[in-house]
């Protein structure tokens, strides 16, 4: 008797305790689907007015000019995209070296104690970066190139690409960690010396890792807000150089949308709308990358 009621008590706990869970993950999941909405709310009365035309056609993102205003998004739109990209550039070389370097060649202190220094580098505010990056980066712009503002899409990428590099090489290791030593000692059993086993064996098998360790640090740069206002100059425009300043999309949304008002305020709601669609984009194209790559179907 006793045990049978203990059978249907650890019975009513485990169904209390998935019906818990799924409401927790339920909710999680719909955040995401609750801040859709209210983007898609905020951007209506501009969507409604029909000004999503002029939104990616206009040249010129020019929402004080009292002659001729503009509400044009592909400049921030390519601001945000360049710097993004730049960023993953810089930082992913180093970040799956650094990666590489701990896994198979790095004494355990060394690899300790980098490791320590790269978690704590996870944890510095944007600001303090951005802070840095103008004092710093900046400059060191200005001498290589005189005639360059300084505050630019380089400036932007290198800071970026600061943020970023941990994320990258911290879950690229971890995914190489993950490779099977099996694999490993059948490749030693081979003959092939540590570099071809690299290459041949533990890259291709950490790939899925790897892509994760990049949709990561693309989520934090394309996100990014302090630290590319205080480095890229601000200036809405498609740019022509590594030199020239430009203004993402995230600068645009923290710098106006404490004054803006009536048709300003829904294109800025429009422009916060199509990044979270670009970020979709990324992560949508990231996943099937990275679940083809899991299942022997992807490209190398």
């Amino acid at each position: 008797m006793a045990s049978s009621r203990n059978t249907t008590l650890s019975r009513s706990v485990d169904r209390i305790t998935g019906g818990v869970l799924g409401l927790l993950a339920l909710v999680s999941g719909g955040i995401v689907l609750v801040i859709l909405w209210h983007l898609v709310s905020g951007a209506w009365p501009a969507i409604e007015a029909g000004r999503l035309g002029p939104f990616f056609t206009d040249e010129k993102w020019q929402p004080g000019s009292e002659r001729d205003p503009q509400f044009g998004v592909v400049p921030m739109l390519a601001g945000s995209v360049l710097v993004t990209l730049l960023a993953v550039a810089l930082a992913l070389p180093v970040g799956l070296a650094s990666a590489i370097f701990h896994r198979f060649y790095a004494p355990p202190a060394l690899e300790r104690w980098n490791r320590r220094m790269m978690e704590l580098l996870i944890g510095v505010p944007a600001v303090v970066f951005g802070f840095w990056g103008l004092m710093v980066v900046v400059p060191a712009i200005v001498r290589f190139a005189p005639d360059a503002p300084g505050q630019s899409l380089l400036a932007g990428g290198v800071v970026l690409g600061l943020m970023i590099l941990p994320l990258i090489a911290l879950t690229s290791q971890a995914a190489l960690q993950a490779v099977p030593a099996a694999q490993l000692q059948a490749a030693a059993g081979l003959g092939l010396g540590r570099a071809r086993t690299i290459l041949s064996i533990a890259l291709p098998a950490a790939r899925g890792g790897i892509a994760s360790g990049v949709l990561l640090g693309l989520a934090r740069a394309v996100g990014e807000t302090m630290a590319v206002v205080l480095v890229c100059g601000n200036i809405p425009q498609i740019p022509k150089s590594l030199f020239d300043p430009i203004r993402p999309i995230t600068s645009t949304l923290a710098l106006e949308m404490g004054y803006a008002t009536a048709s300003h305020q829904a294109l800025l709601f429009c422009a916060a709308l199509v990044l979270v669609l670009f970020s979709a984009l990324i992560v949508g194209w990231l996943s099937i990358r990275k679940n083809a790559s899991d299942s022997g179907i992807g490209g190398a």
